[in-house]
């Protein structure tokens, strides 16, 4: 499961404004070893991933990836742009499967800065798209709009990590 960023900009640690983009994450592309090893990985063992003869007999032309697969993608993206402790909440929708051997890119923008629960808070719009124009997940993210300081980085992760929620919905 390898993945590549597009371009070798540092994570942004100045504060998040509306239209600022988040560096893209491609992806290498959508291996049937990824899928078995993700399976293994997630103990989603669904055939419909792993095993070509299940796919025709649901009348598909070949196995396509878990959808929890591409979200774990986003996350990565997220990370790579946004310090981990910066993250509130993120969800995303399911909207189309991404075939095997796909070259997914996730991208994000930011949409606005709000103020929620006295912080301000930069929504990203964030999506995996493949490279005909399907987009395979959409979503939103919360981060904080300014940088956690490094004092507070290191005692807040944990608390971060456990504040932060995830969000997932079939489409």
């Amino acid at each position: 499961m390898t993945a590549t960023a597009t371009a070798s900009v540092p994570r942004p640690q100045g504060p998040l404004a509306p239209g600022d983009a988040l560096t893209p994450l491609a992806l290498a592309p959508i291996s049937r070893t990824t899928l078995a090893l993700f399976a293994g990985a997630s103990g989603d063992h669904n055939p419909i991933h792993i095993d070509l003869d299940v796919a025709h007999s649901a009348g598909l032309d070949d196995v396509f990836a878990h959808g929890m697969l591409s979200m774990a993608y986003l996350g990565r993206f997220l990370t790579a742009n946004v310090a981990q402790p910066r993250i509130r909440e993120w969800g995303v929708r399911f909207t189309a499967i991404t075939p095997v051997h796909a070259e997914p890119v996730c991208t994000g923008s930011v949409r606005e800065v709000v103020e929620r629960d006295g912080e301000r808070l930069a929504v990203l719009d964030i999506a995996v798209t493949l490279a005909d124009g399907t987009v395979t997940l959409r979503g939103d993210a919360f981060v904080t709009a300014e940088p956690v300081p490094e004092a507070a980085a290191g005692a807040s992760a944990a608390a971060a990590s456990g504040a932060s929620a995830a969000r997932g919905g079939a489409a």
